[in-house]
């Protein structure tokens, strides 16, 4: 559908495709752009900001003279949005030229140019521990699995008739819900119930800066045409609907991770992305309409905090008391490839779970190569195989066997010889175009399936094909072009097995390859992803009118769909934040996350550490954050590392921001100089040093302060024990605290100390320390890196 076809694209689902530059489009000679202002300095002779926001813009164009009569009323065509909440200021469409005039002007704090931004279950649940009979008196109950909280999904909108929204049951809607249900193409006001209690949508940004809507493939109002937001919210807060599958894979009883849940939809997104102008706004109103948790699957590359409006409006969120929980990007596994790093966001990874969806491909000589598929179409009987280089138009003037290094490797649209393609099984390289629409080019020049290559490690994800097709890993790759090139090409056959769904898979979790790693761009000293989460092969809803895989030639049609990504990874988290806050109404959002990432777990369901799919080695904690969620642990964690405006405050000011910048993010006037704050001192559920190697000492000491809060019921005595980072000695003071009675806090002092190691970019050790009191155990990542010279 439009450009986000397959399932798998990074609106962070597991890939992402847009055409053209993802930044700024410019409209002739214009551009739009997003204005931070200090609205204590209206001048009093306008009656409210708007008006002064519009003498403003109208002074600085040179067509409306600034004592005109137009210029003495305010008029909402000047602005894209007015941000009222948790950002001051409007977005307008300006010159380059105005856009500078206007930087100069009293009380403009700031001038961002507007981004464009991308769109980053039957088992999960199951596979979480989320279950009543397991656990009766678990979250789930203690929460009331969510009843009384509102989750935000900032996404491509909703198919609101599907089963998993149904209102069946639902007390009234929350008393502190403020919102709205706005109407809309194909989006009535009545098709909000006590399940979907609002529904939003925002378009000036995206049509000021992009251009109109499609016709053909967006819906003006909160309607979902794309399938990503039915999908997440679902996923977040989906009903118990029962016989759900995919084509008949994964059958089961879908349900969301809190049922009970309110679902308040804000569409952010168009068939060519996602404006920051239009998210600020969303932002804007989620908070004035009393949301409690935001899930916002959206992300791309990393800006510092004060010129990342998603930073800037997630901040305004946690000031009053909303945890946002985001997707950490799909850029894996490169280092330092996360986005949505600033420390007052739930950043989530992704991870697989017990259930996978296998399938074989016989060569002709015998051997068995393993991989991944949702088809569920007619079998396949034995057929010649052909690498996709060599039935390009090009190989008819050579054999080429150098597979993984040229575009024609990617089975592009028009890019195969049909005379050479007819009949065969076609091997695809993954990248540089979706999935399933390298099966719809094969099938378009004649062949009859497809092998979809992996050529950077061994991640799997499966695809609902329109013909015979399959994922392979890059070293079953090499071991089938090992074949092809190997044996006569004209005799080179191969045949597909598919086998269903298949459950109680080990090892399980195992870290996503495309889950985009640590550590941040911007400070060494917060670990991101915080955390990882079920995001491979989850199913979910899914629109009535949308193909399984998006594309315009599949005319199948499914209540549930099965993607992946860390878009499907995150509304997990965003919904355990909310039978988390449901479960303790008086937690902050840091409260929350801290009980998340202290009882996450680091060992797999075999009992051996967490591994990367990209090696199938041990992961690191730039993977993995924390470890894996542990729902029924986090209801009860002992105890909890918590944050306040003015400790994120003192955190800039270490991290070396200026006064004007730290103002840009949070609208407050602070005094940096003085303070002797260090910005690994935040407290944060994760401690990590840095040292540079290249300066003189050749050993390094740090000190770390942390405080706790006690949660639980009554006195406790709690012990640490210490696993130290290689290279490097941890020592904790005092190692007992003893606790008097529920919200009592205290503080400890994290002393480490390491030898001086060779230089190099960057080198990276983690250890762990555990405060327990025999019930609980509250466990942080250590991590120490070695900074190089050319860090």
């Amino acid at each position: 559908m439009g450009l986000f076809w397959a399932l798998g694209f990074t609106l962070f689902l597991s890939f992402s495709f847009i055409s053209g530059d993802q930044t700024n489009v410019d409209d002739g000679n214009t551009k739009t752009f997003i204005v931070r202002v200090q609205n204590n300095l209206k001048p009093s002779v306008f009656s409210d900001v708007e008006q002064w926001y519009s003498s403003t813009l109208r002074s600085i164009n040179s067509d409306v003279p600034l004592d005109s009569e137009k210029s003495k009323t305010t008029s909402q065509r000047d602005f894209l949005h007015v941000y009222r909440t948790v950002f001051h200021g409007f977005s307008a469409k300006l010159t380059t030229q105005q856009a500078q005039e206007l930087k100069k002007r009293p009380g403009v704090l700031a001038v961002l140019p507007d981004r464009v931004r991308q769109i980053q279950t039957t088992r999960s649940p199951q596979f979480l521990g989320l279950a009543t009979t397991t656990f009766p008196n678990g979250l789930l109950t203690e929460s009331d699995s969510g009843s009384n909280v509102i989750i935000g999904v900032f996404d491509t909108g909703i198919c609101p008739e599907r089963r998993s929204f149904s209102d069946e049951g639902l007390g009234h809607v929350p008393s502190h819900w403020r919102g709205e249900c706005a109407a809309g193409e194909k989006f009535p006001k009545r098709l909000c119930n006590k399940k979907i209690i609002g529904a939003r949508y925002f378009t000036d940004g995206y049509e000021a800066s992009v251009g109109s809507l499609n016709d053909t493939t967006d819906i003006r109002s909160a309607r979902d045409s794309d399938g990503h937001g039915t999908h997440t919210a679902s996923t977040a807060a989906g009903r118990h609907v029962g016989n759900a599958s995919l084509l008949g894979l994964a059958k089961g009883v879908a349900v969301g991770i809190a049922p009970k849940a309110r679902i308040a939809v804000y569409k952010i997104c168009w068939n060519r992305g996602c404006l920051d102008s239009d998210i600020l706004a969303a932002f804007d109103k989620a908070v004035e309409d009393g949301v409690n948790v935001i899930s916002i699957s959206v992300g791309g590359g990393t800006l510092p905090y004060y010129m990342d409006p998603i930073a800037i409006g997630c901040f305004g969120a946690m000031e009053r008391g909303i945890l946002v929980s985001a997707s950490a990007g799909n850029e894996g596994p490169g280092r330092m490839s996360v986005t949505n790093i600033a420390p007052w966001i739930t950043t989530v990874g992704a991870s697989t779970i017990d259930r996978k969806f296998p399938a074989d491909l016989l060569l002709g000589d015998g051997r068995v190569i393993t991989g991944a598929s949702l088809y569920s179409g007619k079998p396949l009987v034995k057929r010649p195989i052909i690498l996709a280089v060599n039935a390009s138009a090009a190989s008819r003037y050579g054999y080429n066997d150098d597979f993984g290094k040229y575009p024609e490797h990617s089975c592009m649209p028009n890019s195969l010889d049909k005379e050479l393609v007819r009949g065969k099984i076609v091997v695809c390289d993954r990248g540089g175009f979706p999935r399933v629409a390298k099966g719809q080019v094969v099938k378009e020049a004649g062949g009859v399936g497809v092998i979809i290559a992996n050529v950077d490690g061994e991640g799997l994800i499966a695809d609902a094909h329109l013909i015979p097709g399959m994922a392979i890993t890059e070293s079953g790759a090499n071991t089938l072009v090992d074949y092809i090139t190997t044996t006569s090409h004209k005799k080179a056959k191969a045949t597909m097995v598919f086998h269903g769904t298949q459950i109680r898979v080990k090892p399980a979790p195992v870290v996503a390859s495309f889950s985009s790693r640590g550590p941040s761009a911007e400070s060494m000293y917060v670990i991101k992803p915080d955390l990882i989460a079920p995001g491979v092969n989850i199913l979910a809803a899914w629109p009535a009118g949308v193909a399984p895989t998006e594309l315009s030639s599949d005319m199948r049609r499914t209540e549930f769909n099965i993607a992946s990504g860390t878009s499907m990874s995150c509304p997990h988290v965003s919904g355990l934040a909310a039978l988390l806050k449901g479960a303790h109404p008086d937690w902050s959002p840091a409260m929350i996350r801290s009980a998340l990432m202290t009882t996450a777990y680091v060992q797999d369901n075999n009992g051996n550490p967490l591994l990367d799919e990209t090696t199938y080695n041990v992961s690191n904690v730039w993977g993995t954050g924390a470890g894996h969620v542990d729902p029924e642990k986090a209801v009860d964690p002992g105890l909890v590392y918590d944050l306040t405006v003015k400790d994120y405050l003192d955190f800039l000011c270490a991290s070396n921001y200026s006064g004007d910048e730290i103002k840009h993010i949070t609208r407050k006037s602070v005094r940096c100089k003085g303070k002797q704050y260090k910005p690994w001192d935040l407290n944060y559920p994760a401690i990590s040093v840095a040292f540079d190697v290249s300066s003189r000492p050749s050993k390094f000491d740090v000190a770390v302060t942390r405080t706790v809060t006690h949660v639980s019921e009554g006195a406790a005595s709690y012990s640490v024990t210490v696993v130290s980072p290689k290279g490097a000695r941890v020592k904790v003071d005092p190692p007992k605290m003893v606790f008097k009675a529920k919200g009592e806090k205290q503080s400890y002092v994290v002393r480490i100390s390491a030898e001086k190691e060779p230089p190099g970019e960057v080198y990276t050790e983690s250890g762990k320390l555990t405060w327990t009191d025999g019930k609980h155990e509250v466990t942080s990542p250590v991590v120490v890196v070695w900074q190089g010279p050319y860090w």
